[in-house]
């Protein structure tokens, strides 16, 4: 029995750790080997602090810079950030039915019990938007937990993590 309960408290403790969710969009008739240069839209309003700004704008320069791409004034194409947190709805519950049957005669009773604490998620979407076109070529949606009263190097790191995750498919491969 009591191991039963040290692997439910596992999968619960792991089922609370949320992971980076992306979602990929993109033109298909986009050639992405003639992208060599970015730069980002000067009106950018992200919807992140000024310093989660500035961490995503320096980790996503070192991501995009080791895959070959360069920061230019006169860019191939533009990125645009946008963001917004909300608060998610909790997806667990444990049921407790109680049942009884015997000669013509049934009942039951059920209930569920919410497990875990309903959390903070942000959202973060890339727009990469060609400038001699202004068309959007290639959109990335990403979901993730979120802690306001996180340290700026925890902050970071889930930002990396992000953009990690975003950009591990990009650019997208020919089919």
């Amino acid at each position: 029995m009591r191991y039963l309960f040290q692997i439910l408290f596992v999968g619960l403790l792991l089922s609370s750790c949320s992971s980076v969710r992306v979602n990929y969009d993109y033109d298909r008739a986009t050639d992405f080997s003639s992208y060599t240069t970015y730069n980002y839209f000067s009106d950018i309003e992200s919807g992140l602090s000024a310093l989660d700004e500035k961490r995503l704008v320096r980790v996503l320069d070192s991501t995009l810079q080791s895959k070959g791409y360069r920061l230019d004034e006169e860019p191939d194409f533009y990125i645009n950030i946008l963001s917004n947190e909300f608060r998610s709805a909790s997806n667990s519950a444990v049921g407790v039915g109680i049942g009884g049957a015997g000669r013509n005669v049934g009942g039951g009773v059920s209930m569920g019990i919410p497990v875990g604490n309903s959390g903070i998620q942000r959202m973060i979407q890339f727009d990469f938007v060609d400038a001699q076109k202004d068309a959007l070529f290639w959109q990335a949606t990403s979901e993730s937990g979120f802690r306001s009263n996180a340290s700026p190097s925890v902050r970071e790191e889930r930002l990396r993590a992000v953009v990690d995750k975003v950009f591990s498919k990009f650019p997208p491969e020919k089919r």
